[in-house]
């Protein structure tokens, strides 16, 4: 008398396909859910691209730091900054910074009209930023207070305008989405772009309120 038998099922083979791996023949070698999608992999790239320019911008606030207090005689910071200015300034670049992220959403609705509206506000905003920036540069100057007057305006000089140069590329930056988005509409290479480009301004903001901080704040205590 034969006594039927059945294999007993191996418990490591469950979930494998004919190769052995998840997901049968589709399985990459990158891990069980295959490789990472574009978007990811070029919002990583970016995210490392934003922290190496955060270690810049670490180096001029230790440099402003340190030289705060280097005068030379001339100017303070309590003397020169304007509060009601750099007010202004602030609330521009956070209002920039939500327009932005509401034309994120628009984006991601692919809703045209919404993402250009929301765009063209942040770009409006960004350029109130930039141009009262550069009005208190061209103030200080004609003042006297140019960044060759002592090491602290030399520092601030160079800190506040490394900022306002990324602001400037960055209002470029979108200028150019703003175009592709009304031309191209929205596949996967625009989106990823504009996420690119939220990160790079939500980071400016974020780096303003230490200028904001450090800066102007503690400058008309002193």
């Amino acid at each position: 008398m034969t006594v039927a038998t059945h294999a007993q099922p191996d418990p490591y083979a469950l979930g494998r396909g004919h190769n052995g791996h998840g997901h049968g023949s589709d399985a990459t070698g990158h891990g069980e859910g295959g490789p990472a999608s574009k978007r990811i992999i070029v919002g990583y790239g970016f995210w490392i691209y934003l922290l190496s320019d955060i270690v810049m911008f670490s180096a001029f606030f230790a440099a402003y730091a340190v030289l705060a207090g280097e005068t030379a005689g001339g100017p303070t910071g309590a003397e020169i900054f304007g509060r009601g200015r750099v007010a202004i300034e602030t609330v521009c670049l956070l209002l920039s910074s939500y327009s932005c992220g509401l034309a994120s959403l628009a984006a991601g609705r692919e809703d045209m009209r919404g993402t250009t509206l929301w765009l063209i506000v942040t770009g409006v905003l960004g350029l109130a930023f930039l141009g009262i920036e550069l009005d208190e540069f061209a103030t200080l100057i004609r003042e006297g207070a140019g960044p060759q007057r002592s090491a602290f305006l030399s520092a601030f000089f160079a800190l506040v305008g490394l900022h306002g140069l990324h602001v400037a590329v960055g209002l470029l930056w979108l200028a150019t989405m703003i175009a592709q988005v009304v031309l191209r509409g929205f596949p996967a290479n625009v989106h990823r772009r504009l996420l690119c480009f939220n990160l790079f301004w939500h980071a400016l903001d974020i780096v303003w309120v230490g200028v904001f901080s450090i800066v102007y704040l503690l400058g008309n205590l002193g």
